[in-house]
């Protein structure tokens, strides 16, 4: 999963960690949403593109379609801008709501 910036004066790795670091933190910037705890982001990285999972948590009365559209976006941007990676998908699935 980690992520190699090949540059003319060398190369950039991009750890595992600091991958699911920035999905966490792109999903935190959507007011609501949440990660679960276990299991809840996958992150594939391969030829410089990214697939992204995630199971949220999601307040009671949220709009799920509309939260679930703003992490896409959020974490897109996340993972394009910080790293480089295409973004091909982010599916989001909403696997619990809590108050």
């Amino acid at each position: 999963m980690s992520h190699v910036i090949e540059r003319p004066g060398g190369s950039i790795t991009v750890t595992d960690a600091a991958l699911h670091e920035a999905v966490v933190g792109a999903v935190g910037l959507v007011p609501g949403a949440r990660p679960r705890r276990r299991r809840g982001v996958e992150i594939e990285v391969k030829g410089g593109r990214a697939r992204v999972g995630l199971e949220l948590t999601a307040p009671i009365g949220a709009v799920l379609p509309d939260l679930a559209r703003d992490v896409q976006v959020s974490v897109t941007s996340a993972l394009s801008g910080m790293c480089g990676l295409v973004v091909d998908a982010v599916d989001v699935t909403i696997a619990e709501l809590a108050a």
